[in-house]
Formats: structure tokens, C-alpha cells, sequence
């Protein structure tokens, strides 16, 4: 019996997870559970030592002094204020008018909520709740086809998992020992390509089936002018200068970073991106708030209602991740920033209560408390499958893998898809990642050559956490599926503007809804993995230093020196290269001491031991 435990503990390490987790015990203490007694068996077969689980208090401890970890309840909480103090239900509206007027305006409008609710709140179940609130109502009541209606919404509300800064992203950078604000530079090309993903197949729907998504009626659109004029030129021409102005900053962007931080190495795309539109932003508010002190007119209403409505939490978006790319701030501090700057907005706008501020906290905390029995189960179950060498076992599944690198890769991401059809996206990052990271820092960067580990691991890190996004649409255990059926309609009633009765929505039209958004993600994770310049081209790299070749042009320079000063000296210090009648040999023992107090020998051997532990 020994022997077979020996032989088959990690599979029966697994199957007894399973086990656990199909009682219906909390997914924390089935971690737990499982570590602890397979450990315990693993110690009666003799597989490890008695004193398997002294370090085991240490590695909890460490949890509990992890700085990295401190963003998930700054950012948490940022995105609660932001959304209790009803900043959804505003740019719902503005940008419903916006865009309202054009077919498909609606859903346009959604998802580009749902991208800027993703890059405050971070939450999926407030971006899908606020917009199945407000959102729905009003698409069904002119007429919008119901899957197109209810998958926008489920969709645009997954977006929260893609777009810095993430949740995910964090706990994935912290599990697999890579920077955040790396992880965040990698995912913001990828996020916002899917978002001209999700709007690329709301304009094709518009021009196919145009009766699926009408054009708001024009007695809906509330902001016009006293001449019966929309305002949008007012807006566009806002819009066109805030550009200019951003434009004009990329341009200056590199000549301004190396006179604030003195920096020597190109300004990366992203921050380059973030602080422009930081700038243009700024701009517009600037613009608006003159407008409206002077009483110019310049400003239409439906461009101070944007201005106004969209332009704090852009602003607050951009100084968040600028200060965070910049390296000013850490993705902690960045998340510090971003509470009190959430906290200002809502005490602006005279919604700051004290109501709102305990169910804040409160939300907070349940989330924290929940992420951190997670990584604490997970804890005590990586410490039992590392002892028992599960990664050598895991490595040696994949290693003979037809397609190599390329076949990991889809094996994982099919794997982590099924998986989040019934659990949740923190549960496969804390059993997953830390059982395929190591695999993946072995197999994968033989797969891009020439780019370094660190980027091939956060590249990894956004193909999963692409995939992730997937599991809030996907059957039978889609929660944003779920938080969308908790808010629609479950029977039918009158409209209160139009008073035509409305068709209650069903389970299986949400359902229904979700296919193609999550054929659009699938595509957008397989455009990263075949593009991983999407990922790693928003990393700044550092640069390669060569540990011979500097020593080299160093030792040159001390001879020109020496042969500057004493020319019997140069001869004496040629280098190893020359012949014996130009450089006569001394005793070895006089070599061995003048070696011994060579600095420049000493140099050299430290740098060539610090270029080895890098490689």
C-alpha cells in the first residue's frame, strides 16, 4: 500500500481535491484539507520528514506581509465608492446620448461604460448589476434584439478581468512572482483591442441586421440646445482640440520624462498612451470649467455633460496607471491613490454618506477575507504537492507533448476554459498558476527567443487572465450570466415611459447572448498568443549589459593610462593575448599575489558571477 502511495500521491492528491470540493466544502478549507491530510499520509508512508509542516506557520506569516496584496483592497474599494455614488447610472446616460442617435448607439455606449467601469471598479458583478439596471430597460423599450441586448451588457461587464488595473492581474503577478505594473503594461494593448473587438461586432450587427439595434427616437435625447441643435459639433471640436493637445504631448513626451527623471532609455508606448490622455483630459475639464465660470456659451450642454460626467474618473484612470508605469508608484500605492481620489469624486458630487462609506467597507473586507483564505488553502496545499515534487511530475506530463511550447500552451488554456465553466476566476489562480508556472518558465521561452523570461512569464499571465475573462460567460456556472438573470426582468410589465407592456427576459435569451462575446475572446486570446509582441511590446526592457565587453574596453582604458604615464608599466600589464618576448612571464607566485590585489581581477570576477546568476 506504501509503495502505490509512493508511486501515484500526486494523481491521488488531485482526485482527493475533487473530492472535497464536490462535498460542497468551501473551495479555502478544501485547499487546506487536502494539503494537510495528504501530507499527513505522505508522512505515515514515509514519502516526508515529521517536521513537514514546521515551516508552514512562516509561509502564512509571509501571506500577511505581502505589500503586493494590499492593491486588491485599495482597488476594491476605489471601485465600490464608484459605483455606489451612481457614477454608472451617469455615464450611462451622457454616453447613451452620445451616441444614441446612430444605430447600435446603445450597446456602443454600454461597452464603453463597461470598459471605464472596468478601469475604476475592477468588480464584474457592479459593472453587469448597474448596467442590467439601467441599461436594459431602455434597449428593451426601443426595440433592441434581446440576445444582442443581455450579452452586450454580460460582456461589457467581463471586461473589468482584462483592463489594468484588475484584480486578476494582481493575484496572477503575485503567483507567479512578477511585477504588477508589468502585468498592467502587458494587458492594456490586449483589453483595449478587445474593446474594439466588442464595438467592431456592434457596427457589423448595426449594418446586417440594423432592426436589432435601432437608433434612439429623438424625443429621447434630453441635452439639446435652445435652437433645437444636438450639440455634438461643440462636442466633436472638443474633442478635436483635447487631441491636438494630447498629440502634441506624445511628441514631447520623451524630451520632458528625461528632463523630470533624467532617464536614459525610450519612454515605453503605454505610458506614453496614459500620460497623453491624461493631458487631453485635463484639457477638457480646464475647458469646461472656464465655460461654465465665464458664461461663454462656448460649450454645447451635451459637451459639458460629457466633460463634466467622463472626465474625473478618466482622469483619475490615468493618474492611477500613469504614476504606476512611471514608476512614481507602486501598484499599492497606485491603489491608495486611487481610493482617496474616489473618495474626493464622491464627496464633489455630494454623495459621500455614511451609509455608503460602511457598505464600502464592508465589501471591502469580504472580498479581502475571501482572496486571502483562498491564497492561505492554496498555500497549505502547493507546500504538500512541492514537497512531494509535483512539479517535476506536471513537467514531466507536459514536456513530451506533441507541439511542444505551442502545445502547453493550448492544452493550459483549454484546461483553465473547462475549469471556469464551474469555478471561480480566484480559485483557478490560486490551484492552477502556481502548479503551471514553473512548467511554463521551462517550456515557454523557447518559444520566444530573444525576449527574456520575465516577459515570456507576464505574457503567459495575460493569456490566461484573458482566458479568465471567459469564465463569467461560459454554462452552466457563468456569474455574470447570474448577476444579469438577478437584475432582468422576470415577468412581464409596462413601461413607465412608453406604457407598452415589455416581454419578461429569459434564462436561456441571456444565455443565448453570451455565444459570441465569448467566440470574440477566444479570438482575442488566440491574437495573443499568435502576436505576443501585443503583450511583451509593452514592457520596457531593460538594457543587456555585456559583462566581457565592458571589462574589456575597461582593461584597455587602464593600459592606455599606464602606457600614458609609465611605459615599462604598460609592457609588464599586457594582456593574456600577447606573446611571451613582449610580456616576459614572472614566477607564478608573484602572478598569484599580483592577482590577489588586482582590483580590476576582483571586478572582473564579480561581474562575470553577477552575469551567471542573471542567465
Amino acid at each position: 500500500m506504501s509503495a502505490f502511495i509512493a508511486q501515484n500521491f500526486v494523481p491521488l492528491m488531485f482526485a482527493g481535491l475533487f473530492v472535497f470540493l464536490l462535498t460542497g466544502i468551501p473551495v479555502a478549507f478544501g485547499l487546506a484539507a487536502t494539503g494537510l491530510l495528504f501530507g499527513f499520509i505522505g508522512m505515515e508512508a514515509g514519502l516526508f520528514p515529521t517536521n513537514l509542516f514546521q515551516a508552514l506557520p512562516l509561509r502564512v506569516m509571509g501571506i500577511m506581509a505581502n505589500d503586493t496584496l494590499l492593491a486588491i483592497p485599495f482597488f476594491t474599494f476605489m471601485g465600490i465608492i464608484l459605483e455606489r455614488s451612481r457614477m454608472a447610472e451617469d455615464l450611462l446616460e451622457t454616453v447613451g446620448q452620445v451616441f444614441g442617435p446612430v444605430r447600435g448607439g446603445l450597446a456602443i455606449a454600454v461597452i464603453l461604460v463597461g470598459a471605464l467601469l472596468a478601469a475604476t471598479t475592477g468588480v464584474v458583478a457592479a459593472a453587469v448589476i448597474s448596467m442590467g439596471l439601467i441599461s436594459l430597460p431602455i434597449m428593451l423599450r426601443y426595440g433592441y434584439n434581446r440576445t444582442i441586448a443581455t450579452g452586450t451588457i454580460t460582456a461589457s461587464g467581463t471586461l473589468a478581468q482584462a483592463i489594468p488595473p484588475s484584480l486578476v492581474l494582481i493575484v496572477l503577478a503575485d503567483q507567479m512572482g512578477r511585477s504588477v505594473g508589468d502585468m498592467y503594461a502587458g494587458a492594456l494593448i490586449p483589453g483595449l483591442l478587445l474593446v474594439g473587438l466588442y464595438l467592431v461586432f456592434i457596427l457589423v450587427v448595426a449594418v446586417v441586421r440594423p432592426s436589432w439595434v435601432p437608433a434612439l427616437p429623438s424625443e429621447a435625447r434630453i441635452y439639446r440646445e435652445d435652437n433645437g441643435a444636438s450639440g455634438h459639433v461643440s462636442l466633436i471640436v472638443l474633442l478635436a482640440a483635447c487631441a491636438a493637445a494630447g498629440w502634441y504631448w506624445s511628441t514631447r513626451h520623451h524630451e520632458i520624462m528625461v528632463a523630470l527623471l533624467e532617464r536614459t532609455t525610450p519612454s515605453p508606448g503605454d505610458e506614453v498612451l496614459i500620460l497623453s490622455m491624461t493631458v487631453a483630459s485635463l484639457l477638457a475639464l480646464a475647458l469646461a470649467l472656464l465655460n461654465r465660470v465665464t458664461r461663454l456659451g462656448l460649450l454645447s450642454r451635451l459637451a459639458e455633460q460629457v466633460t463634466f460626467v467622463l472626465i474625473p474618473p478618466l482622469v483619475l484612470i490615468f493618474l492611477v496607471l500613469g504614476t504606476i508605469f512611471l514608476g512614481v508608484a507602486t501598484p499599492t500605492e497606485g491603489g491608495a491613490m486611487g481610493a482617496m481620489g474616489a473618495l474626493i469624486m464622491a464627496v464633489s458630487r455630494r454623495r459621500l454618506g455614511f451609509g455608503l462609506l460602511k457598505q464600502a467597507l464592508d465589501g471591502t473586507a469580504k472580498l479581502a477575507t475571501f482572496v486571502l483564505f483562498i491564497l492561505i488553502g492554496s498555500t497549505v496545499f502547493s507546500f504538500t504537492f512541492n514537497a512531494a515534487d509535483g512539479h517535476i511530475w506536471v513537467e514531466h506530463l507536459f514536456k513530451d507533448m506533441p507541439g511542444g511550447a505551442l502545445g502547453f500552451l493550448i492544452v493550459v488554456n483549454l484546461l483553465v476554459f473547462i475549469l471556469g465553466c464551474f469555478i471561480d476566476f480566484f480559485e483557478i489562480a490560486f490551484i492552477v498558476i502556481p502548479i503551471l508556472a514553473p512548467v511554463a518558465e521551462k517550456i515557454l521561452p523557447g518559444m520566444l527567443p530573444g525576449v527574456p523570461v520575465d516577459a515570456v512569464m507576464i505574457w503567459f499571465g495575460v493569456v490566461i487572465a484573458m482566458n479568465l475573462q471567459t469564465s463569467f460567460l461560459t454554462p452552466p456556472f457563468g456569474f455574470a450570466l447570474f448577476y444579469l438573470r438577478s437584475v432582468a426582468a422576470k415577468s412581464d410589465y409596462r413601461d413607465r415611459v412608453t406604457g407598452a407592456m415589455i416581454p419578461a427576459v429569459s434564462t436561456a435569451q441571456i444565455y443565448r447572448g453570451s455565444i459570441a462575446f465569448i467566440l470574440l475572446q477566444l479570438t482575442m486570446v488566440a491574437a495573443v498568443i499568435a502576436f505576443p509582441g501585443l503583450v511583451t511590446g509593452g514592457i520596457q526592457k531593460g538594457e543587456t549589459v555585456d559583462a566581457d565587453k565592458i571589462l574589456q574596453q575597461m582593461q584597455e582604458e587602464q593600459q592606455k593610462e599606464q602606457a600614458s604615464s609609465d611605459p615599462a608599466a604598460a609592457g609588464a600589464s599586457a594582456p593574456a593575448g600577447t606573446s611571451s618576448e613582449a610580456a616576459p612571464s614572472a614566477e607564478p607566485q608573484a602572478e598569484e599575489t599580483a592577482a590577489e590585489d588586482d582590483p580590476m581581477k576582483a571586478l572582473q570576477d564579480a561581474m562575470k558571477e553577477d552575469a551567471k546568476k542573471k542567465k
